[in-house]
């Protein structure tokens, strides 16, 4: 069932050593603050902290107590206060609410701000302006690498997508190029370095010029990464967009998968306690089926559960010796297996992918609060939909489910995703159905979605097809304007024409619509389609899979031109000796503003046939709804 690694497949750097890196520096930030202190952790910074640094550890490092940063006056009696926030201008008023008021109350306390992962100017103007700026210490902890899998690093930075692609703010930029720079000073230079995306060439100019600053870390270093990809998220929405249905990718949908863990509440555990799992390459059940198209999952849960049970069976006719053997060695390990045997086949019934009925009738009560949300029939004729957007099939019918799935109210991010899905492929929306969609979305769901309509045209997302051919008529005018190194800024009209998506011509030229001949054999996928049924190769994963064939962008103008990037693909080549052969079969590929988990499948798909390993790097992982989130203005 899983992808099994060529013999000759090149082995992963270990990454634990960004996580003792990011722990030392955390406590020696502490000890900067000797005795005992209370520390206030942002929310956001609670699940990568736990993953960094557990209670017992804070604990030794004499943090007495933890609290949460929240709008509400702290009960903290000690005397030394640590704050451990992001770097968001509300975060500084709160702080500054707590000072004052310890002011106020005549009470003197220490206090320590540690920003993670960086420290901006416009944090300690907000301290300045409310006069506490000389009462605080501000430090960074400059924590940017989480590796949540042996082949997965994410800097949980969520909020990255929106500031930039939506807000232009390009303050994070910074944070990619100093985590780059990390890579490359603990695991040598990359010999190859490709890009693509207004984002990825600033971020891999200023990595350079970091790696010119300390000219000679790197030096003599043998890579141990031969190749690196920037990606900018905005060269494929479509990807994104999409309903996963490869097995990681449906729990994230269905469940949301939080810092490689994921919590399962009691429809799914089958008691009245919630549990939490971590999902990565240590859970073995996990990891044979996680790059599995769904519909293959049930086959093998089935054959698993008969091979338990069978080795319980074995317990029967033992003698006393075998028996105590048998509780000492392996009892503990089945019953562990078991145990995540039973939530697989939980999380499969709840979205109701049903093929096998003895699955179902385990435990059905269980998901019956899951099964209500959806039924078989709705998935299928959602992914029938998406399947005919992605091919430019019966579109006016597709229109159609778009508007009932407006008018039945079943989900206002459902059903933005299915508009801008249906924008994107189709290079905006004409006049007619732009206007008939949106108002009968803002009458369903509220005018408060007014301005999120406002954001998805901003961003290229959901755009209103001009009369004509007057686009095409000033596009190239446009593009000049937006490719110029000085058009930082650019106005909302200019920027919506500029973001044409050519989706029908880019999957024509990279043949991301295959054609099968008959049924698509989904248990014995042919190519990175299986992750989408069979129906769409990635985008984002056909431009690595072209680059990297080629070792440059050459051959490949026309699908850059289409893109809407003519002057931000580039390639930079380093003459490295020292590069095995090895190295050169490991590639690290940076999504900025986000990847989602089908992506990740497809690129471990095609490096088990290339015989690559894929390392992903992204500022957060993914997915639709996510996105949509992102851009909303109606915060749930």
């Amino acid at each position: 069932m899983a992808f099994p690694h060529r013999p000759d497949a090149p082995e992963l750097p270990d990454f634990s050593m960004l996580k003792r890196l990011a722990r030392d520096q955390l406590i020696y930030l502490l000890e900067q603050l000797p005795g005992k202190k209370d520390l206030f952790i942002e929310a956001d910074l609670m699940s990568p902290l736990d993953r960094i640094a557990n209670v017992s550890i804070l604990k030794q490092h004499e943090v007495d107590k933890l609290y949460k940063v929240e709008n509400k006056p702290a009960l903290s009696s000690s005397e030394q206060l640590c704050f451990l926030v992001r770097p968001r201008i509300k975060n500084m008023r709160y702080i500054a609410s707590l000072v004052n008021a310890d002011k106020l109350a005549g009470r003197t306390r220490k206090y320590k701000v540690i920003f993670s992962p960086q420290k901006f100017y416009a944090c300690e103007m907000v301290l300045e302006e409310e006069g506490i700026y000389g009462d605080v210490s501000c430090d960074e902890w400059a924590f940017s690498l989480l590796p949540l899998d042996v082949d997965l690093l994410s800097m949980e930075l969520p909020e990255f997508f929106r500031d930039y692609f939506l807000e232009g703010d390009q303050r994070w930029i910074n944070t990619v190029a100093q985590a780059l720079h990390l890579l490359s000073t603990l695991y040598g230079p990359f010999p190859y370095c490709y890009g693509i995306g207004r984002c990825a060439k600033m971020s891999h100019e200023l990595w350079r010029n970091l790696e010119e600053e300390e000219d000679g870390e790197t030096k003599g270093r043998r890579p141990e990464i031969g190749h690196i990809f920037l990606l900018d998220r905005d060269m494929d929405f479509v990807t994104a967009l999409c309903s996963q249905v490869v097995y990681e990718g449906l729990v994230d949908d269905t469940f949301r998968i939080k810092c490689g863990s994921v919590d399962f509440g009691p429809e799914v555990t089958s008691s009245d306690k919630s549990l939490k799992v971590l999902l990565n390459a240590e859970d073995k059940v996990f990891n044979e089926i996680r790059n599995e198209h769904f519909s293959n999952v049930f086959g093998f849960l089935s054959q698993k559960a008969r091979n338990l049970q069978a080795q319980y069976d074995r317990r029967r006719g033992m003698d006393i010796k075998q028996m105590k053997n048998f509780v000492s060695q392996e009892l503990k390990g089945l019953k562990q297996e078991h145990r995540l045997l039973s939530l697989r086949r939980f999380q499969l019934e709840g979205r109701d992918y049903v093929s096998s009925p003895s699955i179902l009738s385990a435990d059905i009560g269980a998901c019956e609060s899951i099964m209500k949300k959806k039924t078989k029939q709705d998935f299928q004729e959602l992914i029938k939909t998406e399947h005919a957007l992605l091919e430019g099939f019966n579109i006016r019918e597709s229109t159609n489910y778009i508007e009932e799935h407006i008018d039945r109210q079943v989900s206002p991010i459902e059903s933005l995703r299915l508009m801008c899905l249906l924008s994107i492929t189709e290079n905006g929306l004409i006049p007619k159905d732009y206007r008939s969609l949106k108002t009968q979305y803002l009458q369903s769901y509220g005018p408060e979605h007014l301005l999120t309509f406002s954001n998805l045209r901003r961003a290229g997302l959901l755009t209103e097809q001009a009369p004509g051919d007057t686009l095409t008529a000033v596009e190239s005018k446009v593009s000049k304007l937006v490719t110029d190194k000085a058009a930082g800024k650019i106005t909302d009209a200019f920027s919506s024409l500029a973001k044409r998506s050519n989706f029908r011509a880019i999957s024509k030229k990279l043949n991301l619509i295959p054609r099968v001949d008959g049924e698509y054999d989904l248990k014995v996928p042919r190519d990175m389609a299986y992750v989408f049924s069979g129906a769409y190769v990635p985008l984002s994963c056909r431009i690595i899979e072209q680059v990297l064939e080629r070792r440059s962008w050459q051959g490949l103008d026309e699908v850059v031109r289409l893109l809407n990037c003519s002057e931000l693909a580039f390639t930079d080549m380093t003459k490295e000796d020292k590069a095995s052969s090895e190295s050169l079969r490991l590639i690290l590929v940076v999504f900025l503003g986000g990847c989602t988990f089908s992506e990740i499948s497809a690129l471990r798909f095609l490096g088990r046939e290339k015989g690559y390993r894929f390392i992903f790097l992204t500022t957060a992982v993914t997915n639709s709804a996510r996105l949509m989130e992102a851009m909303s203005e109606v915060k749930a």
